[in-house]
């Protein structure tokens, strides 16, 4: 695995999401895409520097939402139901206070820093979303969607053993099934 090739990746799609990208469209097709998950837990985020924004989309889903929490390095998130609270987190993160119950996801917002047609993502190299994601894959059925600008997408993101792919991608261009599942 060449870290060089994804680190200049990386910057390449954070460079291109600084640009934005029509932010009503986004959030028009990410509602589309959740609307067959009314009543089922959802977890979104809260965006930090200039991430595509889920909260619209998180405000308007028919269901349970919950916030990932960081809680420490190279471990697998975990999800606090979101009642309106928030307090600071490791990395950057807002979360929900730890009085909050945890909760497990069944549909998941990604963030990315970029992505491929193939459904890999790129993050912020620390792994959280791909641990989280083979923990809940392992424990059950959950629906990954990732969420991002259309002009975030680098191509091909080269994919290493412990990469967990996305089974939608929703961008304000669109929503794809990745070419892996189509």
């Amino acid at each position: 695995m060449d870290i060089g090739l994804k680190a200049a990746l990386r910057r390449q799609a954070l460079a291109a999401r600084t640009a934005g990208g029509d932010d009503e469209a986004l959030t028009r097709n990410l509602i589309r895409a959740l609307e067959p998950f009314a009543g089922r837990v959802l977890a979104g985020y809260w965006p930090m520097r200039d991430e595509a924004d889920p909260r619209p989309a998180m405000s308007a889903h028919q269901g349970p939402v919950c916030l990932p929490v960081v809680t420490g390095p190279a471990r697998p998130l975990v999800f606090r139901r979101y009642d309106g609270r928030l307090e600071g987190g490791g990395f950057g993160t807002s979360h929900p206070p730890a009085e909050c119950p945890e909760v497990t996801p069944e549909v998941l917002i990604v963030p990315l820093a970029g992505f491929d047609r193939r459904g890999h993502r790129l993050g912020y190299g620390g792994g959280f979303y791909d641990r989280t994601l083979q923990k809940l894959r392992a424990e059950g059925k959950i629906m990954a969607i990732g969420f991002a600008y259309a002009n975030q997408e680098v191509d091909p993101i080269p994919a290493e053993a412990t990469d967990e792919a996305l089974d939608l991608l929703v961008t304000d261009g669109g929503i794809l099934t990745p070419e892996s599942q189509s």
